[in-house]
């Protein structure tokens, strides 16, 4: 293996580091640097901000998020397989195990959401 197969990725390391080297460095040299009270305000789509940001949330919000992550994780999973199982012969037991290994994940996905939704992870009430 030699050290020039490498030499396009080292460049692109290089040009990314640079670039946001160059951009920080720009920018404070560039940007303005007044401050004052109503700029150094927290902003939050041009309204006043209501409270503390250290405001604690209902727990509901959090366990949504943590289920919209697991099936995103799910679908990032579910491509690479469909690639792999389209490239084997149809009907060969290999085929057989794939769909049987999918079916089981998709099931204790959907056993999972099921779980979830009895237990009222979904109410909002």
């Amino acid at each position: 293996m030699e050290l020039t197969n490498y030499l396009p990725v080292m460049l692109i390391i290089i040009m990314a580091v640079g670039f946001g080297i160059v951009n920080i460095v720009a920018s404070g040299l560039l940007g303005p640097k007044r401050s004052g009270d109503v700029k150094d305000d927290t902003y939050e789509s041009g309204m006043k901000p209501i409270g503390s940001a250290r405001k604690r949330f209902n727990i509901r919000f959090y366990i949504l998020a943590m289920t919209f992550l697991v099936f995103d994780i799910e679908i990032i999973f579910l491509y690479p397989w469909a690639v792999d199982f389209s490239q084997l012969a149809q009907g060969s037991e290999e085929a057989t195990l794939f769909l049987g290994r999918i079916l089981f994940f998709l099931g204790t996905s959907i056993v999972a959401y099921i779980y979830a939704w009895k237990k009222g992870v979904f109410n909002w009430d």
